[in-house]
């Protein structure tokens, strides 16, 4: 039963290359979750698809010390299909729940708590900037309650990860590229992306604040432009926009000049980061999870991804500029984006090793299995 399940959780090459990775570079922090109890909210979302999967699969080989996971979701346009397949393991609770308005039951004893649930693609957010208000403020304020309640009793939880955003930082001034977590922002709280900044600013008020006032072990990340599988090819960021004009071998639009600039994260190297926040990461603190280089500009990652498609996938189209007919899709939109990432090197051994043309690269194949394979 359990290497079924393995082979069930697991379906593509690309999946069980980038687990692997996951698991070599985070073992340590997997052994200090294992024989406990993970929550995780936004289980459904892009970076949810791999924390689900990395823990089961982890389950799978290590069967005497499992981790317990909850998965929590709103599942609005219903369950995926990879998570249908698996919510009958004995190792998974699937808890479909609005984490704005649902308050945790104080009878699971959560140890770990994993805070993920929010839009996080400005073509979302921006149609429901309400919905990403709750999920950041009221559900982030439902977990810390639970925190606190938790603390009064016998069993405590050992840690929390708030998931932030380096639009915290919203475009950064001239002298603060690389952004060290010490930057302070240029952030607008009245355009069209504040509903996501601010709650993200404000969420890590909440956090700090409960660690002073009640020694909560609460620490956040900052995940700075992560890519790869778990991302739906609609999601409308860049590289799945890219990906599927490739893969549908249409021509490449740009809605920019395509000067702006942005220091991709692969996937599996932003879910090892998280992972050694929530289990090594000094209460209060918040970790730039990313890459510190190259900053690539739009023009220069199209035409990356052109040139994949042309050596692996018979790509015969051209780069396009258009102007959008969101006339907010610009607005607000960061110049630059690079982090700097040596806090997290120092004092977690975070060491991102995947370069952007290998993980190009592995999005784009895994783009193909899961929705162009025959």
């Amino acid at each position: 039963m359990e290497s079924v399940e393995a082979v069930i959780v697991l379906k593509s090459d690309i999946e069980k290359k980038d687990i692997a990775y996951i698991h070599s570079k985070a073992k340590e922090e997997f052994e200090v979750l294992g024989g406990n109890s993970v929550l995780l909210t936004g289980a459904n979302g892009f970076l949810g698809f791999y924390l689900v999967k990395s823990i089961l699969a982890w389950n799978d080989s290590n069967p005497n010390k499992k981790i317990k996971l909850y998965a929590l979701s709103t599942f609005k346009k219903g369950m995926p299909k990879w998570l249908k397949e698996i919510k009958g393991r004995k190792d998974l609770v699937v808890l479909r729940k609005d984490i704005g308005e649902y308050k945790l039951p104080l009878g699971i004893a959560f140890d770990y708590i994993i805070h993920g649930a929010s839009f996080a693609s400005p073509t979302f957010y921006r149609q429901d900037p309400i919905g990403t208000i709750n999920a950041n403020i009221l559900g982030l304020y439902n977990v810390l309650n639970y925190m606190v309640q938790r603390r009064k009793k016998s069993r405590a939880v050992s840690g929390l990860l708030f998931f932030s955003s380096s639009e915290v930082y919203g475009d950064p001034t001239e002298g603060n590229i690389p952004t060290p977590e010490t930057y302070r922002g240029n952030v607008s709280c009245t355009g069209p992306r504040a509903c996501y900044d601010e709650s993200k600013r404000f969420g890590e008020t909440l956090c700090i604040n409960h660690v002073k006032a009640y020694g909560l072990p609460i620490r956040s990340a900052r995940p700075c432009n992560n890519y790869g599988p778990g991302m739906k090819i609609t999601d409308g960021r860049v590289i799945a926009d890219f990906s599927k004009d490739i893969l549908e071998n249409e021509d490449i639009v740009m809605f920019s000049d395509g000067s702006p600039s942005r220091a991709f994260c692969y996937v599996a190297d932003g879910i090892v980061g998280y992972l050694k926040v929530l289990i090594k990461g000094r209460d209060g603190e918040a970790y730039n999870i990313g890459v510190a280089g190259p900053e690539v500009s739009m023009l220069n990652l199209a035409k990356k991804i052109v040139k994949i498609g042309k050596d692996n996938f018979h790509y015969s189209g051209k780069i396009v500029t258009k102007k959008n007919k969101d006339n907010d899709y610009l607005i607000d939109n960061p110049s630059r984006r690079c982090p700097m990432i040596d806090k997290a090197r120092k004092e977690l051994g975070y060491a991102p090793q995947i370069s952007i043309d290998e993980g190009l690269e592995r999005v784009l194949r895994w783009y193909h299995d899961i929705y162009y394979r025959a």
